[in-house]
């Protein structure tokens, strides 16, 4: 049976999508042999890869009051502080978690903005490589971590198919960022919106290629990067989309 990998693109609250993704592959008993995560999908990816089934990572999603996640930094360097983030995810993966603690393979992409490069961490401490990769430049402070200044790993690659193609394995791409092409700009909040969303999605146009079978529900094009409180559709999308491709995911287990 062939080895499979998984890769799950950014995309703020559309990356709840990623959690429908995987219960749907848990359903058609595709075996992921190995993750990679960025951003939001670096959330997903570790809570998978620590043994949360994809249903009860949406239920704790739901309960966090997201309001106390954003709270003002006053620095130079961004507007919110990490800090409740951090805590919560100490307190359901541990403190002084780490790879070898995982159930899964997993491999988090965050952004060195002193280098310009991407930097992927698969072993030692957990938390840190975790909280780097979601940190959105200049809505989050960078995290200081190896002498480096990390940001999120969107910015320069928002699919890390990498680390799977360098093992062989067949990999599944997750993009959860369609771009919805009859969207207005409207206001500023639009404007910043829509300048990442277009930057960002051009550096995954060339992984999406090199991807065995591509995930990319265009539902999602819909919803907006902070709407988190339509989790539930959200999960539901990537649900329903995934098991809509079941034929193409098992034909990836036949050999080559």
């Amino acid at each position: 049976m062939q080895k499979i990998g998984v890769a799950l693109s950014g995309g703020g609250a559309r990356g709840i999508a990623h959690l429908g993704v995987l219960a749907a592959l848990d359903e058609l008993q595709i075996p992921v042999a190995h993750l990679a995560g960025v951003s939001s999908g670096a959330i997903a990816a570790t809570f998978y890869a620590a043994g949360f089934a994809p249903a009860e990572i949406l239920r704790l999603l739901t309960s966090v009051n997201v309001a106390r996640l954003m709270r003002p930094a006053f620095s130079r360097y961004g507007l919110l502080h990490l800090d409740a983030v951090e805590q919560l995810l100490a307190r359901y993966l541990g403190a002084q978690a780490t790879f070898a603690d995982l159930q899964r393979p997993l491999t988090l992409v965050a952004t060195d903005l002193a280098e310009g490069v991407s930097v992927y961490f698969s072993e030692g401490p957990l938390i840190p490589p975790l909280l780097a990769s979601s940190a959105v430049p200049i809505v989050y402070r960078p995290v200081e971590y190896q002498g480096r200044q990390l940001v999120d790993g969107g910015l320069l690659n928002n699919l890390p198919v990498e680390p799977l193609l360098e093992q062989g394995l067949r990999v599944i791409g997750v993009h959860c960022n369609p771009i919805n092409h009859a969207a207005r700009v409207t206001n500023f909040r639009t404007l910043i919106e829509r300048t990442l969303h277009l930057a960002i999605n051009a550096n995954t146009l060339p992984r999406q290629l090199r991807c065995d079978v591509l995930i990319e529900p265009p539902e999602l094009r819909l919803y907006r990067p902070l709407g988190y409180r339509r989790a539930p559709e959200l999960y539901e999308i990537g649900y329903c989309y995934t098991l809509s491709m079941a034929d193409q995911l098992r034909a990836l287990l036949l050999p080559a």
